[in-house]
């Protein structure tokens, strides 16, 4: 998959956005250990798959849940813009207030 890019990477408004819903493929890609300088390694198949190369941005998205992060996700900063609505919106369509507190728990 190297060299290859998916049809919704890049920074084009048009385009449609990758984001989780029950009709797309979210799943765990990796398992990844933090350092003692709080430092982690994205796999490099991640990077690849992803189109993240050496000096890219990315955003971390969190979710809170009673006073503390629950969840987190990496954007590249360049599809920020175009991307977070679509991303944010599945995700959050299990709330109750849409403040990030799940149904029932």
């Amino acid at each position: 998959m190297a060299g290859k890019r998916g049809k919704n990477e890049g920074t084009d408004p048009g385009k449609e956005s990758c984001g989780c819903d029950q009709n797309r493929g979210c799943r765990v890609e990796a398992v990844l250990t933090i350092d003692d300088r709080g430092q982690m390694v994205l796999p490099k198949d991640v990077r690849e798959k992803a189109g993240i190369g050496t000096g890219d941005k990315l955003a971390l998205i969190s979710w809170e849940k009673d006073g503390r992060i629950c969840c987190i996700a990496l954007i590249k900063s360049d599809n920020l813009s175009g991307m977070i609505k679509g991303v944010l919106d599945p995700m959050m369509q299990g709330t109750e207030d849409g403040k990030g507190e799940l149904n029932g728990q």
